[in-house]
């Protein structure tokens, strides 16, 4: 089965925005948050953000749950957020195909290029409140500041 994701950036869908959409997900799961609503009592930056500030910084393990710290291998645990952060760079002619993904996963070999900064690398919304709704009318932003349209005909 094959699943697209709408890339916001060009407003086509492709390959590339799925590259993006399992790099977002492989952060999720070493991170064990989501990626809606994350927050982080230090800073407003987005999850992707978080990760690439801690990359930067040479203190990417800090991004791993504690529930998988115990059981994680460090080098397997840096590269999954190597290859995750490879995957959500902002231009999609730099993210790797699913299959350099899956090679880059499941092997020591080759060495992994650097990331370049990822795309969608935001402030958290200041209007957006996570004890209200989005369609509240105390709120007039969305949460994500996407506006969908539906044209019906009459």
């Amino acid at each position: 089965m094959y699943i697209s994701v709408f890339d916001l950036s060009s407003g086509y869908i492709s390959v590339k925005s799925d590259i993006f959409s399992f790099g977002v997900l492989v952060l999720e799961i070493i991170i064990g948050k989501r990626n809606r609503g994350f927050q982080h009592p230090d800073h407003e930056i987005n999850l992707m953000g978080h990760a690439w500030a801690l990359w930067m910084k040479r203190a990417a393990l800090q991004l791993v749950d504690e529930c998988l710290l115990e059981s994680c291998v460090n080098s397997q645990a840096l590269r999954s957020i190597q290859v995750a952060l490879l995957c959500v760079q902002q231009r999609p002619e730099d993210r790797p195909t699913i299959s350099l993904v899956v090679l880059m996963l499941g092997s020591a070999d080759p060495p992994l290029p650097d990331p370049k900064q990822p795309g969608f690398f935001t402030a958290r919304n200041p209007f957006y409140n996570r004890d209200t709704s989005s369609s509240s009318k105390n709120n007039p932003h969305s949460v994500n500041e996407v506006t969908l349209t539906s044209l019906d005909a009459r």
